[in-house]
C-alpha cells in the first residue's frame, strides 16, 4: 500500500494513494490515527490495520493527487541517519574506501521537503550535488536486534534525493553541514509499505535523472552495508523509534565526480526513481 502526507486548508493530513488520487485517512473510520506519526507508533495496531485502509478508500473518491499540496512521507522524523559511501563505484569515483562499519551522519527535518517541491541552490553556493538513495521508514522500536530479526522493524520505504552543498561539506571533517540545507533533502513520492517489496529492497533498480539523463543507475544489492545490516548495527548503540528514517547511501554517478563537475541549478529537473517505489521529482530553484 502507497501512503502520503499532504496539506489541505492550512491543516496536514496523510491518506492512502490510489493511482491519481489520495484518500485522507480521516474518511476511512474512527478507529484510523490522525497522523501519520501516530499510525507509525501503534506497533500493536499498523501491522493489521493497514491492510484493511486499501478496501476502505476504494469507495472514496479522494483529492485529485496532481492538486493536492505533498509533503515528506514522514513531515517530522525524530531522526534521520545517513550513509555515506555505501555503494562501492561511488566509493571508488570518490577516492574513498568502504570500511568494517558504515560511515554515518544525521539530517535534520528542517532539510526536507516533498515530491514536487522546489530543491532551491542557497545564496551562499552554487555547487548543489544530486544523491539518489533508499529511504527506510522505522515502524517499530529496536535496540539491540538481530541481523535476522531486523526487517521486522521496518514499516516502509521511500526515494531519497540527498542533495549535497559539496564546498559546505568539505569545511569540517564532519559533513553534517553540507547535507542540511533548507529544503535539499527531497523525500516521497509516497510510502510503500514492506510488504509490497522485496525483503531490505534488494535487487531493485536505483536511478537518477537531471533533465531527463541518466546520472546515476544502479541496483540497490550493491549496497554495501544492507537494510537488516545497518538496522542490527545502528541498534546496538541507540534506540531506532517508530518514524525514524534510515537514508542509504547513494550510487555512482554524482555531479562531483564528473570531468567537468555537474551541478544542479535553477531551472533543472531532478528526477529519483526506485523499481517498485515511484519517481521523486524536484524542480530546482535560486
Amino acid at each position: 500500500m502507497r501512503l502520503v502526507s499532504f496539506r489541505e486548508g492550512g491543516k496536514e493530513g496523510w491518506g492512502v494513494l490510489l493511482e491519481d488520487r489520495v484518500v485522507p485517512s480521516n474518511l476511512l473510520g474512527e478507529d484510523v490515527p490522525t497522523s501519520i506519526q501516530a499510525l507509525l507508533s501503534d506497533a500493536q495496531r499498523w501491522s493489521t490495520l493497514v491492510k484493511t485502509l486499501p478496501e476502505r478508500a476504494a469507495g472514496f473518491p479522494g483529492l485529485a493527487l496532481a492538486k493536492t499540496e505533498l509533503l515528506p512521507c514522514v513531515p517530522r522524523p525524530g531522526k534521520i541517519i545517513c550513509l555515506g559511501v555505501n555503494y562501492v563505484d561511488h566509493a571508488k569515483e570518490g577516492g574513498n574506501q568502504i570500511g568494517d562499519y558504515p560511515s554515518i551522519f544525521l539530517r535534520c527535518a528542517t532539510s526536507l521537503l516533498a515530491h514536487g517541491a522546489a530543491l532551491k541552490v542557497p545564496k551562499v553556493s552554487d555547487k548543489l550535488d544530486f544523491e539518489a538513495e533508499l529511504a527506510v521508514v522505522i515502524g517499530r522500536k529496536a535496540r539491540f536486534v538481530s541481523q535476522e530479526d531486523a526487517l521486522d522493524a521496518v514499516f516502509g520505504y521511500a526515494c531519497f534525493n540527498d542533495a549535497t552543498l559539496r564546498d559546505y561539506q568539505r569545511k569540517t571533517a564532519q559533513w553534517t553541514i553540507g547535507k542540511n540545507f533548507d529544503d535539499t533533502g527531497a523525500f516521497g513520492p509516497c510510502l510503500v509499505t514492506a510488504d509490497e517489496l522485496p525483503p531490505g529492497c534488494v535487487g531493485l533498480h536505483i536511478e537518477s535523472r537531471l533533465n531527463g539523463q541518466v546520472m546515476q543507475s544502479a541496483d540497490t544489492k550493491d549496497m554495501a552495508f544492507g537494510v537488516a545490516r545497518t538496522i542490527a548495527l545502528l541498534s546496538e548503540s541507540l534506540t531506532l523509534e517508530p518514524g525514524d528514517v534510515l537514508v542509504m547511501g547513494t550510487p555512482g554517478g554524482v555531479g562531483y565526480a564528473r570531468t567537468p563537475p555537474v551541478w544542479m541549478k535553477a531551472g533543472d529537473t531532478i528526477e529519483v526513481e526506485i523499481e517498485g517505489i515511484g519517481i521523486l521529482s524536484n524542480p530546482v530553484t535560486a
